[in-house]
């Protein structure tokens, strides 16, 4: 264990040896040493899956030195559950001696194996024998015969079948849509290679057929998670509003968006069985097959009616928020707490089941970046669990009927944080985390003044303190993420006099 190993640095001084806390109790060694990949060779490995950490020693002070300022601002993600990385008080890891250190050792000789730009990770592992070199991490995919609008959701969920997909990037080239995208490790990008190219994912043979090759470059950087550019790794991005991407002729079929679920034979959720009934898909296990699937004829009043379209990125924008706190939900405007990642357009308290609500944000990236960072959250003693709805859309319901009142517009409200396209505010959206960052604070307002303000709301005030030569923002420091988020949807838009109204928002910074 941990304690067997003697060191004097501090946790705070610079060590080759990184510290990893939060690591999900199923992850692999081999995703582990992924983090580190990109930063230099990793050299040893604990993993501590008891206590749900891990000790990564990296081949030098500098390239850990490199990890932990890349993952400070932005920490990283294995199996969709943050992680802490902190610099260890031990100077290297020996552990010859140790038991259970076979898996670790194993993963590390397959890394080490490997050619420069081609670690594997992951259970293929095992087989490297169909790499071919100069097969790296990045696939370029053009996609051609465009019958259906193709979107960047699409592509994520057809070739996140074989392996875990990093970032993606789509644009048009040559009057082709086009994508790259990279996975976490070549064998991952050379099993989709294999299997997608020449496959259509259209609901007709010869419509939507992939080309896929290898792409020259071996990693993607990402700016803006939006409908053109995602980077899964990266839930802080900036959705970078600007022109809309540009997109394929679309001809009308289904509506919308009924074709994205009719591309996939292979697993579907209930959500997405339940929203098309009539659908005819066939299983598929194992190898991916011809991913046409048969499909009823398009119905006539259909034909020659042009899609709807939405504003923003294409996809669904509507976000299902199940277990709240119905006695919550009275009180206080909950969808404050989404509103923190985008502009909240409607909100549906379900009328029978009064724990579950629909909020649609103004776009799919926004919804995209709630449901990242709010699904597992606990909020008012529930744990809150958040996917995309299998409705595209809430519509308003008319006056006299039994739900009127559970539905609400808030297009037009005030609250909005994201008033102006541009916008800095877009590029300071972080994770719940327990430190707040407190604005438009007029110049009478104290410190003590705000800790009694977030006391009254019920919440364990550790430590406030006014920025650094700018008396109208703050940070305040409370006692777990749980009360930041009720203290940010009961205490947003506080009336703090003066005409100035508390502006909160949660920060990546500690006090």
């Amino acid at each position: 264990n941990e304690e067997k190993f003697k060191g004097d640095r501090s946790p705070c001084s610079p060590s080759r040896v990184l510290h990893l806390r939060d690591i999900p109790s199923d992850v692999t060694e081999a995703e582990v040493i992924s983090l580190g990949l990109p930063f230099g060779k990793v050299t040893n490995l604990l993993m501590l899956k008891g206590r749900s950490q891990a000790l990564l020693e990296m081949a030098s002070e500098e390239d850990a030195i490199s990890m932990v300022n890349y993952y400070t601002p932005a920490r990283p993600y294995l199996r969709c559950q943050p992680v802490c990385i902190q610099y260890s008080n031990h100077r290297e890891l020996k552990t010859d001696n140790l038991p259970n250190q076979a898996r670790a050792q194993a993963a590390l000789q397959a890394v080490n194996a490997m050619p420069p730009g081609n670690v594997a990770t992951g259970d293929a592992f095992a087989d490297q024998g169909g790499l071919a070199p100069g097969q790296g991490s990045v696939l370029h995919i053009i996609i051609e015969n465009i019958f259906y609008l193709i979107t960047l959701e699409v592509l994520y969920e057809v070739f996140s079948k074989f392996g875990c997909v990093l970032r993606i990037v789509t644009f048009t080239k040559n009057n082709q849509f086009q994508a790259l995208l990279e996975y976490a490790d070549p064998v991952s990008a050379h099993d989709a290679q294999m299997a997608l190219d020449g496959q259509s994912i259209g609901c007709y043979t010869g419509c939507c057929t992939l080309r896929v090759d290898f792409s020259k470059l071996s990693s993607l950087k990402v700016k803006y998670n939006n409908g053109k550019s995602r980077d899964f790794t990266r839930f802080d991005l900036p959705f970078g509003y600007g022109p809309p991407p540009l997109e394929p002729s679309m001809p009308a079929a289904y509506g919308c968006f009924c074709f994205l679920k009719c591309l996939f034979p292979f697993e579907m959720s209930s959500d997405a069985i339940n929203t098309f009934p009539g659908l005819s898909v066939p299983a598929v296990s194992g190898a991916l097959g011809c991913l046409a699937v048969t499909v009823p004829a398009v119905p006539e009043h259909m034909i020659g009616v042009p899609a709807p379209r939405v504003t923003g990125s294409p996809g669904n924008s509507v976000l299902l928020v199940r277990n709240l706190n119905p006695e919550a939900l009275i009180k206080f405007p909950f969808w404050i707490f989404t509103g923190v990642y985008g502009v909240v357009h409607r909100v549906k308290i379900m009328f029978k089941k009064k724990e579950n609500a629909l909020v649609q944000m103004e776009d799919a990236a926004q919804a995209q970046l709630a449901i990242s960072n709010l699904n597992g959250q606990r909020l008012y003693g529930r744990v809150l669990h958040a996917t995309l709805s299998k409705h595209w859309t809430v519509k308003l319901p008319s006056l006299g009927q039994e739900n009127h009142g559970l539905t609400k517009d808030y297009s037009n409200s005030p609250l909005h944080r994201f008033k102006n396209p541009g916008s800095r505010d877009l590029e300071n959206i972080f994770p719940p985390s327990a430190t707040l960052h407190l604005s438009n604070i007029p110049p009478s307002v104290t410190v003590d003044y705000l800790k009694n303000i977030f006391a009254s709301a019920g919440s364990t005030v550790k430590d406030c303190k006014f920025l650094q030569n700018d008396g109208k923002m703050a940070l305040i420091q409370l006692g777990c993420v749980e009360e930041a988020l009720q203290a940010l949807i009961e205490l947003h838009n506080y009336d703090l006099g003066d005409n100035h109204h508390l502006q909160i928002s949660f920060s990546k910074c500690t006090i």
